[in-house]
């Protein structure tokens, strides 16, 4: 069991149940202390309550510490969370960009799956950067109980409800009583709750129409698409996608042309916009070289 996976095989007396539940439940100064009392039996034991030891103190925003104490760790794991310490206390974005880089050659590499530590400090940095994708991509690579609760919050960040739900049946099935578990099943509960009394978000609803024009279902991503511009007739990213829908299912020009103005009129730095505005400044610019001369 690589550090910061969760319980103790069945069996086994679990040293650090304390010391692990206090960190997840955010008790952040209990964990530390009942890190600091901890007597491991066992090199393995020791090196997980290192990893939520520094992970208390990442939380409490000490990040020099963690630095200093960790300077040196021949720990994967604890290199691992002086990475992530590392990222929080950088000053600029060029040197989270530089963590960020050298983070992705890792991770292109062969990665050690059973170094789950690693993996969730990967996940934490990209989150931080506001790239779930390359965090899930890191987390599943992993099967701990952890790397499934942290997948289960960005899927319900991303609105994904139904995903996250799969994802909670893994820990179930892994062990329904963890308290990882109960916290993770806390938590879609809430969700379903939300969506059961709350209709759905305008960004769950362009996903849904995304996903359903990539499967070529158009009717359907119409429908979601209309939902969401009565929702907000405003929405940059259903006005675009309706540009998408509109421009495949063969509509009239005016209607394409119609969504695209209500774009430029009322979003003119979104990216679309201002690549479709130099595009027709380039052409403009072509057509006057080829125009005919007076």
């Amino acid at each position: 069991m690589a550090a910061g996976t969760g319980a103790a095989p069945a069996g086994e007396a679990d040293e650090l149940f304390d010391l692990r539940n206090s960190f997840y439940i955010g008790a952040f100064q209990a964990a530390i202390n009942e890190a600091q009392r901890a007597k491991p039996s066992s090199p393995q034991q020791e090196a997980e309550r290192d990893v939520f030891l520094f992970r208390s103190y990442i939380a409490q925003r000490k990040f020099g510490v963690v630095l200093d104490e960790l300077q040196g760790s021949p720990s994967p794991e604890l290199q691992s969370v002086r990475m992530f310490a590392q990222f929080l206390a950088s000053d600029s974005q060029s040197q989270r960009d530089s963590i960020v880089a050298e983070l992705d050659k890792k991770m292109a590499k062969s990665v050690d799956v059973a170094n789950s530590t690693f993996l969730l400090m990967a996940a934490s940095i990209y989150c931080h950067q506001q790239d779930p994708d390359a965090a899930l991509r890191a987390l599943h690579q992993g099967d701990s109980l952890e790397c499934l609760a942290m997948m289960i919050q960005i899927l319900l960040k991303l609105d994904r409800l139904d995903l996250a739900r799969k994802e909670l049946k893994k820990m179930q099935e892994q062990d329904e009583d963890a308290t990882l578990t109960q916290l993770a099943t806390a938590w879609v509960n809430l969700a379903l709750e939300l969506a059961d009394r709350y209709s759905p978000s305008l960004l769950l609803l362009n996903g849904q129409a995304a996903a359903a024009m990539a499967q070529g279902r158009w009717d359907e991503a119409e429908g979601l698409l209309q939902e969401a511009l009565d929702k907000d007739s405003g929405h940059p990213e259903t006005l675009l996608n309706l540009v998408v829908l509109s421009q495949h299912l063969g509509k009239a020009p005016e209607v394409t042309n119609r969504y695209l103005s209500q774009l430029k009129d009322a979003h003119k730095n979104h990216p679309f916009i201002q690549e479709y505005q130099a595009k027709e400044n380039d052409f403009d610019r072509l057509a006057l070289q080829y125009a005919p001369s007076a």
